[in-house]
């Protein structure tokens, strides 16, 4: 134990002192694109594959069953981290305990100009408003051929940009069909507000109408795939009632507690430097207590069990078990992992584990 708390610490020391303040002297989306080639190339190599598996492995780690799935862990990587499928071979020696890809949308597009991802250092905070850019559901399923089976994947799906609201609808469609084989489960996402009035999707009846028609192609396979909803954080309580009583009728299995949030509320970074930035969403730090907020509510206020993925906020040990005593039953990092490294996930892991999670 004192050997693997020495190399958890040495990496996090190496991320924090050296690597962090070289990434951080690119551009966020340009530091993410270097980083993750440079560990999907580092990791090509069995030795290395093999080492840091075993490095970012929590022994005797708490294995949990939700969804009819069976997760190593609770810890998982949040959407947007890995929108095409690229690293699936690299990020499980991380010790996740499942990946969620995506957003993916029918069509590629490229999402809006940039700069569109920027940091917030004061506030370990992220705001982006990337607007789902992807390759396109058909190049991710071609990737997603040759997937690893030692591992969780979630298939977050939404709408393009240029479809209507009236037919958005058929882009999740299209979506859920081509991923259905190759994803364990499904998220679907009408909470980005990044994308010209995909929220609206969010009021009660073109959501119920949505997760119904999922629903309804879900009931004719004969393994059926869990159906989560990622709502956003600045819902109001009527608002999140509402969200509860769509789950239970549609019967769906769960919800993803939190997106971001439209909120600059209680930042210390200066107001100048926040109107310089302009729109998007925020991550990080600043969305800890809305988001346990809205895993609380819907604990309290829903009358049927439904399994709750806590995301946002999520900084250290002490921050993901927060989240599982709001009522979280698993837990996704962003931000997170982009200010603390990749030790953070095992040593949420190791700290869930004596928590008796």
């Amino acid at each position: 134990m004192g050997a693997g708390f020495f190399t958890l610490h040495l990496f996090y020391s190496m991320y924090t002192r050296l690597l962090k303040p070289i990434f951080f002297l690119f551009s966020p989306e340009r530091a993410h694109g270097l980083a993750m080639r440079g560990l999907k190339l580092f990791l090509s190599f069995p030795m290395m594959l093999k080492f840091f598996s075993k490095k970012f492995d929590s022994n005797n780690q708490q294995s949990i069953c939700l969804l009819n799935i069976n997760f190593k862990n609770r810890v998982g990587l949040a959407a947007g981290f890995d929108k095409n499928a690229e690293y699936l071979h690299s990020l499980p020696a991380l010790g996740f305990g499942f990946i969620e890809i995506g957003t993916v949308t029918p069509l590629p597009q490229n999402g809006n100009e940039k700069p569109r991802l920027f940091r917030l250092p004061l506030d370990k905070a992220l705001i982006n408003r990337m607007g789902f850019n992807n390759q396109g559901v058909d190049a991710v399923v071609e990737r997603l051929r040759n997937r690893p089976r030692n591992v969780v994947i979630g298939g977050n799906i939404g709408k393009n940009k240029n479809t209507p609201n009236e037919r958005a609808v058929e882009d999740y469609i299209i979506c859920f069909n081509k991923l259905y084989e190759f994803v364990d489960y499904f998220v679907v996402n009408v909470s980005s507000p990044n994308t010209p009035n995909l929220r609206d999707l969010q009021e009660k009846e073109p959501l119920k109408y949505i997760l119904n028609e999922l629903m309804s192609i879900n009931a004719k396979h004969h393994n059926s795939k869990p159906i989560l909803l990622k709502i956003a954080p600045d819902l109001t309580a009527t608002q999140l009632l509402d969200i509860i009583e769509i789950v239970e009728e549609t019967r769906i299995a769960g919800v993803i507690a939190t997106n971001t949030t439209i909120s600059r509320d209680n930042l210390h970074t200066s107001d100048s430097i926040i109107r310089a930035i302009g729109s998007g969403g925020l991550s990080g730090y600043p969305l800890r207590n809305k988001s346990n907020d809205v895993i609380k509510f819907l604990k309290q206020n829903s009358k049927t069990q439904f399994t709750i993925v806590g995301v946002g906020g999520i900084l250290n040990p002490e921050d993901a078990y927060e989240k599982l005593l709001a009522g979280a039953d698993l837990i996704q990092i962003y931000t997170g992992f982009v200010y603390e490294g990749p030790g953070l996930v095992k040593r949420i892991n190791q700290f869930l584990m004596k928590k008796g999670y």
